[in-house]
């Protein structure tokens, strides 16, 4: 039971255990990546997986000649591809049904709400805004597949918003994850990558509550 527990803990820290992975597995490691990456923004009850400090601690060790860069930007890039594809047939086929029940087990209906509210405001940009938008990311394609956008249209943002994402967060990885302070204070700065990439969300929140104030009477 530890040794499972153990597991299931290096698979959903796996930002933090990335260079345990890497010494253990070895090419696996590209194989692990795109599974975490794949599911966390391919199935739409595992949002709780890493994300956006994944990718920067990818993109550290591909800097040190650890992880091949092209081949991780190519596993990376599918992976979220892929993901978000997934995500929107799920959306297609069981969305309509979830979306106007109350009782959904596994499914945080504030978060379904919550990213339906951003497509009301961004349209077919909520794909690529979403990416560096964790929990937002997971439902953004989900709620597409409901019907806020044509596969065709889809497939468009989903790809260029996988670009730019594995572009940006790789990148910035490789180019500062192994500054001396950058370094010595990783989890910190993964901390700080999390806090970066929720706080569009909790801006839109404390919009959103507002202006549900502002209609009261």
């Amino acid at each position: 039971m530890e040794i499972l527990l153990q597991a299931i803990d290096i698979f959903i820290h796996l930002d933090k255990y990335l260079s345990l992975v890497i010494e253990r597995y070895g090419t696996l490691t590209y194989v692990i990546l795109f599974i975490i990456v794949f599911l966390e923004t391919g199935v739409v009850v595992t949002p709780f997986l890493p994300g956006d400090s994944l990718l920067f601690a990818a993109g550290a060790f591909a800097s040190l000649g650890v992880l091949d860069l092209p081949t991780l930007c190519a596993v990376l890039v599918v992976a979220a591809i892929l993901g978000d594809t997934v995500n929107y047939w799920i959306g297609n086929f069981v969305g309509p049904k979830i979306f106007h029940r109350e009782d959904v087990r596994f499914l945080n209906k504030r978060h379904l709400q919550r990213t339906h509210d951003f497509y009301e405001k961004y349209g077919g940009k909520t794909i690529i805004i979403a990416r560096f938008v964790p929990i937002i990311r997971t439902f953004a394609p989900f709620v597409a597949g409901i019907g806020a956008m044509s596969y065709k249209r889809f497939i468009v943002y989903n790809v260029a918003g996988a670009l730019l994402w594995v572009a940006v967060c790789v990148s910035a990885g490789y180019l500062f994850g192994n500054i001396p302070l950058v370094k010595n204070n990783f989890s910190l700065v993964i901390l700080a990558i999390i806090l970066i990439s929720i706080m569009p969300g909790v801006v839109e929140y404390i919009k959103h509550r507002r202006s549900l104030s502002c209609k009261r009477p």
